[in-house]
């Protein structure tokens, strides 16, 4: 197994539990660093409920749901609160699942322990510097120590994102060199950056919205928390949406992407029930019941209407473009904050070229693939650790069988 990332360590366990003798390759010193951080250092381990449209591939949207549902969501909570001993408690706002000491050392350690227990071994502070075959056996080359000739290998180095965590792409790279199709790569879930200065002064201003970024013929909408930040936004919701962001910034023949948002749950025809004729009630009170306070101020600044003028006084017109700011603004945006603040990474190695059963390689035999490697992702939520579990499961299970 080369990287003791989620769908490393996972690979670890199932083979170990297979029979089969098992070495676990780790770049830095103690491995599972994306965990460490994940969940703001809670780990969200899984969501709660589980959509299978919202991951994002290039490959077979059908291949992706046959690896899914390889290990389905609730087998998985079973594992964990079983086999790893963490209870998991659902944040119900968010549809989270976190282990209940929201500690996700635990989730990291009880994983690499768990690795010993079925007696695989764990060789951190290893760099793997090359792969290739000799015959039937894969010879995995090492810095500074002796080559290892085995019999199969998992390659679970996952992606480009977040880089301090020992994320550089060399896997990738690893299996592009081995003849597999790798489809084109770029940040996902990462922050959109905003030169523009009409929100700059909203810095910190937080709340739930649904975004909806459109690209040529491609859309993708997504409600869910959102952050004005000194640089743009953040947030669930702009996270989710990122990815058409990205590409559309990173790739030129694509169309540049409208990013619009609504800044609450109320719909056209909700907002004109809210803003008729109520007594001597004002405009800007109706917007600072239902929105932040500077927020409104300023989305009643860029409609041209007066926050004092009372609901009675407001004309048809200053409504109908009050409203289609409230419901349909246009964000602004210049880029993005890339893969150092990405969550994952976008594309990878095609779905087509694995067996979606064992995760084997169709172009090398003994070669499995888990992760982030693979071209698919999910949304904020716990999804992405899923899809790490669900393939690090099966890639193990599969090479030692």
């Amino acid at each position: 197994m080369i990287g003791a990332g989620a769908a490393g360590t996972m690979a670890a366990i199932f083979a170990a539990r297979g029979g089969a003798d098992t070495v676990l390759l780790e770049r830095t010193k103690d491995g599972g660093r994306k965990i460490l951080i994940s969940g703001g250092g809670r780990c969200n381990i899984l969501p709660a409920r589980v959509d299978e449209t919202r991951f994002v591939t290039a490959s077979s949207p059908h291949v992706l749901r046959k690896i899914l549902r390889s290990w389905p969501l609730r087998e998985q909570i079973t594992f964990f609160e079983s086999a790893l001993g963490q209870e998991l408690v659902e944040e119900a706002e968010t549809a989270k699942l976190f282990p209940k000491s929201n500690r996700a050392r635990d989730v990291r350690d009880g994983l690499l322990a768990l690795v010993a227990r079925e007696g695989a071994r764990f060789m951190p502070d290893t760099l793997v510097t090359g792969l290739h075959k000799e015959g039937s056996r894969w010879i995995v080359s090492r810095e500074g120590a002796a080559d290892l000739e085995v019999d199969r290998v998992v390659i679970a180095t996952g992606g480009l994102s977040v880089p301090n965590t020992g994320s550089d792409g060399r896997g990738l790279e690893f299996l592009r060199g081995l003849g597999h199709t790798v489809h084109r790569t770029y940040p996902a879930l990462t922050p959109i950056t905003a030169t523009d200065s009409s929100f700059a002064a909203l810095s910190g201003v937080s709340l739930t919205v649904t975004l909806t970024a459109r690209a040529g013929t491609e859309t993708v909408k997504a409600t869910g928390g959102f952050l004005f930040t000194h640089r743009g936004y953040s947030g669930p919701a702009a996270l989710d949406v990122s990815h058409l962001i990205v590409r559309s910034h990173e790739e030129p023949e694509r169309a540049a992407a409208r990013l619009t948002v609504r800044w609450t749950a109320l719909s056209e025809g909700d907002w004109e029930s809210a803003l008729r004729p109520e007594g001597a009630r004002t405009v800007g009170r109706v917007l600072k019941e239902l929105l932040p306070e500077r927020l409104a101020l300023l989305l009643l600044s860029r409609a041209g209407v007066d926050p004092a003028a009372q609901l009675s006084q407001l004309r048809r017109e200053d409504r109908r473009r009050l409203i289609e700011r409230l419901v349909r603004d246009e964000l602004p945006w210049s880029g993005h904050e890339g893969y150092k603040k990405a969550e994952v990474t976008g594309g990878g190695v095609s779905l087509a070229e694995v067996d979606p059963r064992t995760m084997e390689s169709r172009k090398q035999e003994g070669l499995f693939l888990a992760g982030e490697a693979l071209d698919a992702f999910g949304p904020i939520g716990g999804y992405n650790f899923l899809w790490a579990w669900a393939t690090g499961r099966a890639a193990g299970t599969g090479a030692a069988a």
